[in-house]
């Protein structure tokens, strides 16, 4: 009986906020949805071809090179918004910062459309799509936020004083502060890898479970909901691109995120601006962490 009374009260509470979002003008999620169902729409032709030669296109403003999924990908993300009359500034790792109608300081897009597209092109089940959306060009005003696992059907949410959810159920991350029994990722995809490794040794000699799988929006994601007990990245190469939705993931599901030298995160929304950073489940392992990398 209590159960079902619980369930009761959290369908109302979740029809109230819904009908606030819509009493504001805006359904920033219902939004951000519309966008991932076009851009899985638009990326399944070129899915097919992946294993074929592609042409050059060049490089994007995030400074890897373009592919013609990721331009499929953005192309969706930023038609779904014209078709609903918005005004905005879109932030992207392919095209970088350009302007869409008469008022694009109203809203801030920031997406990397393809998370892992290396993962992708080479038949890696382990990529997805990242959006968004802030009140300024800064990580700390983001208020809304999707990511996407196109592969496995998996989607991320997260409104700012709404906690977070993965396919419309709330998250909440592990409670496991054992560093040996934890599972943590690690970015080293770096050609700066002497330099980081001597940060990183101490941390990798007291943890069984060391993984990267070549999405970090989706892994900061795994953190979020327990599936991972922390992911780093302090080598300075990560664009806040592809941090900005999942960091209000990780806020809204009260994990742990911050800069190596424990100060809250945040950064210029810029497909140039680049961050480190450690999250965690907890604040518990979040320290054990923070001194291990200080050591």
């Amino acid at each position: 009986m209590l159960r079902a009374h619980a369930g009761t009260i959290k369908l109302i509470i979740e029809g109230f906020r819904k009908y606030n979002r819509v009493k504001l003008g805006l359904d920033w999620l219902q939004i951000l949805e519309e966008c991932k169902n076009n851009v899985k729409k638009q990326i399944a032709p070129l899915l097919k071809t992946l294993n074929q030669f592609e042409s050059d296109l060049g490089v994007g403003a995030g400074g890897d090179p373009i592919k013609q999924v990721d331009l499929a990908a953005e192309k969706a993300i930023t038609e779904t918004l014209l078709e609903k009359g918005l005004s905005f500034t879109f932030i992207s790792e392919e095209s970088g910062i350009k302007s869409y109608g008469a008022k694009p300081q109203q809203h801030y897009i920031t997406a990397d459309p393809i998370d892992g597209s290396t993962n992708l092109t080479r038949g890696i089940p382990f990529y997805a799509t990242s959006i968004a959306v802030s009140k300024k060009p800064e990580l700390r005003t983001v208020h809304t936020a999707l990511v996407a696992d196109l592969f496995h059907d998996v989607t991320y949410t997260a409104v700012k004083g709404e906690g977070a959810k993965r396919n419309n159920q709330e998250i909440k991350p592990s409670k496991q502060t054992d560093l040996a029994e934890a599972v943590i990722g690690v970015d080293l995809n770096t050609y700066k890898a002497r330099e980081i490794v001597p940060h990183i040794t101490n941390l990798i000699e007291q943890t069984k479970h060391i993984r990267h799988l070549g999405a970090n929006a989706l892994e900061l994601c795994y953190v979020a909901d327990g599936t991972i007990d922390a992911f780093i990245d302090i080598r300075g190469k990560l664009r806040a691109t592809d941090t900005a939705a999942a960091w209000l993931i990780i806020k809204e599901a009260e994990a742990t995120i911050t800069t190596l030298e424990g100060k809250p995160l945040n950064a210029k929304l810029d497909p140039r601006e680049k961050l480190t950073f450690v999250a965690s489940a907890n604040r518990r392992i979040h320290n054990i962490i923070l001194n291990l990398l200080k050591a």
